[in-house]
């Protein structure tokens, strides 16, 4: 996979959470489509990069408790059920899957016909992590809708995390809740789901 085929709509902007300083971040920005069984993504993070605590590279394997550090995370779901998918991805190219059948009920990790691919590019004030999910496990990979949540985690140089998501319940940060879940793609080849223009040019 390449930042190529991560091309397509705007990237929409992730919030930080009220709660939480974002420090070095300048702006995340995430675009979300979906091609065929595949989910395609891509996240860019602006800011001062030496001022986070970025995983460095390492063999790419599953690993859990990513979101501990600076993570990217994808969430799924058929609309109107409760039970879900999460993916997350450390810039380090380690992994996660996980099923759940309700609201933070992980039932255990989740099959994979493949490691989700990743191409991570890291420049002066910006990283970019193009995502590949290829393709999603079932019972979503054929599903004629999707709901989709996509949230990220960074950790600063002093270990303070701070959590973005397109959308944040009331309360304490939770990725896992519905009022994340806002995108929602069909089937069509490159979809985007209902997005709107991202608030930085």
């Amino acid at each position: 996979m390449t930042f190529g085929q991560t091309e397509g709509p705007p990237l929409l902007t992730l919030v930080c959470h009220p709660s939480c300083d974002p420090g070095a971040v300048e702006w995340i920005g995430v675009c979300v489509r979906r091609v065929q069984d595949s989910l395609v993504l891509r996240f860019q993070l602006d800011g001062c990069l030496d001022r986070l605590a970025i995983p460095p590279m390492r063999e790419p394997e599953r690993r859990d408790e990513l979101w501990r550090h600076t993570c990217f995370e994808v969430f799924v779901r058929r609309p109107g059920e409760s039970g879900y998918a999460e993916f997350n991805l450390s810039p380090s190219g380690e992994w996660a899957a996980y099923r759940f059948d309700a609201y933070r009920s992980r039932t255990r990790e989740l099959e994979v016909v493949q490691a989700p691919t990743a191409e991570i590019r890291r420049s002066e004030g910006r990283l970019d992590v193009a995502l590949c999910i290829a393709p999603v496990p079932e019972p979503w990979s054929r599903a004629e809708a999707l709901r989709v949540a996509a949230s990220a985690v960074v950790e600063d140089a002093d270990g303070a995390l701070a959590y973005w998501a397109l959308a944040h319940p009331a309360g304490a940060p939770d990725f896992h809740h519905a009022v994340g879940f806002v995108l929602e793609l069909g089937t069509a080849e490159g979809d985007a789901g209902s997005c709107g223009p991202p608030a930085k040019p």
